[in-house]
């Protein structure tokens, strides 16, 4: 089960029952939201939706001589496949995502790739993403001048179920297209068919990983004492006066899920409340063990503004003995152990070390690095969230404030 630990945050259990209204009015107040148009809560019913569960495997199915999957989209349509496909391919295809518009890296890969072997993934919720047509244009030209006619097959769309620029091109052209639930945005879509279809292809266990998120939604209705996101919600509202929230992951495989929660974070919760006052705290992506050769001196011995959460695997799935060698005697305390020891020591080391330095931190221990175990870790932060969303008195669901760069980018270019 996903285990939060606060033996170095004395007195949480006591602010936990003191806030105890507090914390059910704000879960009171989301849920009451539920299923009305605009709320943007669509994301609480993905991990049911078995329909498109089916229809992305029988497109998977069809589609067995994909050797490169290319996805291009950015934000939320990138980063929650990227974190999901990095740590679950099992397939063999190779995965390239285009969530940049850099010129050289993008000429570089459309002169390795083999077109006949290539599919394309346009996702876009709003189907008018700049960066996404761009990529989609240049993709485009590429797929028409080596397949002629059968371009068609190498290119599938993800994106608003009837509205946008992307599903009137895919209505025209006769594509595959997926969609995005209405009342699903881009940062809360990784369980929608933005992350399925890929991880399809990536041969990952798609039953585990909504297995997972569906428990995510059970604790997150669960009594107080037992509900996971609650509590995690309510210690970031307990340290919202820290303007820095780490996020620190002990897992190679979940490399890319520290960037996953930085948008989740960021572009949800920094905003103008109800009383007009800029709120938010900024989330620091981290990944142990590499970043305790790195950013772990600042966290140790820099300003105390932190909160820190460490995401810490309990067991592997596998594992490797260190052997004995001769002449490096010095390492002898390691010989006998496994890797998975020496990661985990590491970790709580680093945990220890941290509290000890006066840092504000806890831990999340999942019980291994698994679909089951990350689809509920991945659908709990989207419920932390949202119900940080209340406490804070903002909406977790637009983005506002990143509008204006899209505007003055559209003059910029039509100048």
């Amino acid at each position: 089960m996903l285990r939060l630990d606060t033996r170095f945050l004395p007195g949480f259990p006591e602010a936990l029952s003191r806030h105890g209204p507090l914390l059910e009015e704000a879960r009171r107040r989301l849920l009451a939201k539920r299923g009305e148009p605009g709320s943007m809560l669509g994301w609480m019913d993905l991990p049911e939706d078995t329909e498109t569960l089916r229809e992305v495997r029988r497109y998977r199915e069809a589609n067995p001589w994909v050797e490169d999957f290319v996805l291009i989209g950015i934000g939320g349509s990138a980063l929650g496949p990227k974190a999901l496909e990095a740590a679950f391919n099992e397939s063999g295809v190779r995965f390239h995502y285009l969530d940049h518009v850099e010129p050289e890296p993008i000429l570089r890969l459309l002169r390795t790739l083999d077109p006949r072997k290539t599919l394309v993934n346009a996702v876009s919720k709003s189907g008018s993403t700049a960066e996404t047509l761009a990529g989609l244009a240049v993709f485009l030209k590429w797929l028409k001048a080596h397949l002629g006619e059968d371009w068609r097959r190498h290119l599938v769309v993800t994106t608003d179920p009837k509205e946008g620029p992307l599903r009137a091109f895919a209505e025209r052209e006769g594509l595959k297209a997926f969609a995005i639930p209405k009342e699903v945005g881009g940062r809360f879509s990784a369980l929608s068919p933005v992350g399925l279809l890929p991880l399809a292809f990536a041969g990952a266990d798609l039953d585990a990983l909504l297995m997972g998120a569906r428990k995510a939604n059970e604790t997150a209705l669960a009594p107080l004492e037992e509900s996971l996101p609650l509590k995690t919600a309510l210690l970031l509202h307990l340290h919202r006066h820290l303007p820095v929230h780490v996020f620190m992951v002990y897992s190679e495989r979940l490399s890319h899920l520290p960037s996953w929660f930085v948008q989740l974070h960021d572009e949800s919760l920094g905003k103008v409340d109800r009383q007009g006052q800029r709120v938010g705290t900024t989330a620091v992506p981290a990944l142990g063990p590499k970043d305790q050769h790195a950013q772990v001196q600042l966290f140790r011995e820099g300003p105390l503004d932190k909160l820190l959460a460490l995401v810490i695997p309990e067991a592997p799935l596998e594992d490797v003995e260190i052997p004995e060698v001769g002449g490096l005697e010095a390492a002898s305390y390691l010989f006998g152990k496994t890797l998975f020891q020496l990661l985990k020591a590491e970790a709580e080391a680093t945990y220890e070390a941290l509290a000890e330095a006066g840092q504000r931190v806890y831990a999340l221990f999942l019980p291994e690095v698994s679909p089951y175990a990350v689809g509920w870790l991945m659908q709990h932060l989207m419920w932390q969230t949202a119900f940080l969303g209340e406490l804070w008195e903002v909406n977790a669901f637009d983005q506002p404030g990143v509008e204006l760069g899209k505007v003055l980018t559209r003059k910029r270019l039509a100048g």
